[in-house]
């Protein structure tokens, strides 16, 4: 009498089926880290580390030319807090960057105003303001250059025809960083404008029709309609603004390079003169670093003040 034989499955196959679900597992859940890994890995390189880079190079001495780089640890940022000449290049930076945002912010959202309506005139005034921020900025300075010019400028001559005295605009230590602010406002005012004016499009015209019936003064319409809702655009233009003005440079190198006797000295152009002039690569370093931190210290402060009082629909 034959035995059937009972056959029995592997025993691995238990074990294969339970690996195979957790590959699979796992590559469901690593599939968006590799999707993003490209990306990642361009900022490490290209963001994170020269960040990284700065900051040890601010703890050496390093004069650019001998490949050895000494370890002098906090002696470059103790230097710079007893400098008086980057204190005033901190506060030339400051009053430039409150000027020139405010300046440019308030005319961006008075001539957004006046040009969101209807019609050629006010469709070339937007054009016509919005073309000097996509002219290169070198040559807006040797323009401005030629303009402020004490003998044979244009601004001297028109202010000679109105009977004003002439300035010595760049020549002047009183004079001169106001010069670049107005560069800067003329540069920058037409992008604020556009920025601007796609908020003001964007609120619901219901509301100013509501607020007519009611017959709701202008300048209350003003505060109550556009004033808030135009709000997250005013924060963004802020913030964008504010960076933009810390790192000015060209005009500082092309209309004064610093001068006269360093009253428009900017933190950037500081750090230029320091790393490729003077060659002293750990001091411009430690300046870097004060400005990053700088930056990133204005920008946490505007997002925790001013956020709440942002309104998003």
């Amino acid at each position: 009498m034959r035995t059937a034989v009972k056959q029995h499955p592997p025993r691995y196959a238990v074990p294969l089926r339970k690996i195979r679900e957790l590959g699979k597992a796992c590559l469901v859940t690593l599939r968006p880290y590799c999707y993003v890994a490209p990306s990642l890995l361009v900022f490490a390189l290209f963001f994170l580390y020269p960040i990284g880079y700065l900051v040890y190079l601010s703890f050496t001495s390093w004069n650019l030319l001998n490949p050895a780089k000494e370890w002098v640890g906090f002696a470059n940022y103790r230097e710079l807090l007893q400098d008086a000449e980057f204190a005033q290049v901190l506060a030339n930076t400051l009053f430039y960057t409150v000027m020139s945002v405010s300046l440019s912010m308030l005319l961006g959202l008075l001539i957004a105003l006046w040009v969101n309506r209807r019609g050629w005139l006010h469709s070339f005034v937007q054009g016509a303001v919005f073309s000097p921020y996509i002219i290169s900025l070198v040559s807006v300075s040797l323009l401005w250059m030629w303009m402020m010019d004490p003998q044979y400028g244009l601004l001297n001559a028109l202010l000679q025809m109105v009977g004003l005295p002439p300035s010595p605009w760049l020549a002047h230590t009183d004079s001169a960083i106001w010069g670049l602010i107005l560069v800067s406002v003329w540069k920058v005012v037409g992008y604020n404008t556009l920025i601007c004016v796609a908020g003001l499009q964007s609120i619901p015209k219901e509301l100013y029709e509501a607020a007519a019936l009611d017959k709701t003064p202008a300048w209350r319409r003003f505060a109550s309609i556009t004033l808030p809702l135009l709000s997250p655009t005013l924060f963004f233009l802020l913030v964008v603004n504010m960076i933009a003005s810390f790192q000015v440079f060209d005009t500082v190198k092309i209309m004064t390079q610093g001068g006269p006797v360093n009253s428009t000295n900017m933190l950037v152009y500081f750090i230029y003169e320091y790393g490729f002039d003077f060659f002293k690569i750990g001091y411009a370093a430690a300046a870097g670093v004060v400005l990053l931190i700088f930056v990133g210290l204005l920008t946490a402060v505007q997002f925790l003040l001013l956020a709440k009082r942002v309104h998003y629909r």
